[in-house]
């Protein structure tokens, strides 16, 4: 069978599993696109197509848990818990504009300026050149400035 037979054999009973184990509908979409890429990947031989029904499930199964194991390690804090914690208003027009930048950015300004860490720790730490930390906080600065501003104008 072709990936494309596949595909269009498949991926609707994929995706309603990936929707209850997910728990949304992009994370679903996420897997089976996963589960597809890994099948193409890996190529597998198998005798029937019952049992490469069985192996793409249990690929998305997999694929699923590894999401809830994801989230349980790296939880994530909407910005509007994180904005209860400003005293005034702009900071929490500043954290917003933070949190919109790309991680790059966003991970050195952070470390810099809210955890006081100096440019060579923070190239340690992210195991980057002492430059690229420099041009990132340039960078970082340059589109906090640029966002605030914008934000202020409307």
């Amino acid at each position: 069978m072709t990936v494309e037979e596949l595909v269009d054999e498949y991926s609707n009973m994929l995706f309603r599993i990936c929707l209850v184990i997910a728990g949304n509908e992009w994370d679903a979409q996420d897997v089976i696109q996963d589960v597809f890429c890994r099948y193409i990947e890996h190529a597998p031989k198998l005798c029937d197509s019952e049992h490469e029904r069985a192996w793409l499930i249990k690929v998305a199964v997999n694929r699923c848990r590894d999401i809830h194991r994801f989230r349980l390690r790296h939880p994530q804090t909407d910005l509007e818990e994180i904005s209860a914690y400003c005293e005034l208003p702009e900071q929490s027009e500043v954290l917003a504009a933070l949190m919109r930048l790309p991680e790059s950015l966003k991970s050195v300004i952070y470390l810099h300026y809210i955890e006081g860490y100096k440019t060579v720790e923070i190239a340690d730490m992210l195991g980057i050149s002492l430059n690229a930390v420099k041009k990132r906080m340039e960078r970082g600065r340059k589109a906090l400035r640029i966002t605030l501003s914008d934000e202020r104008d409307i």
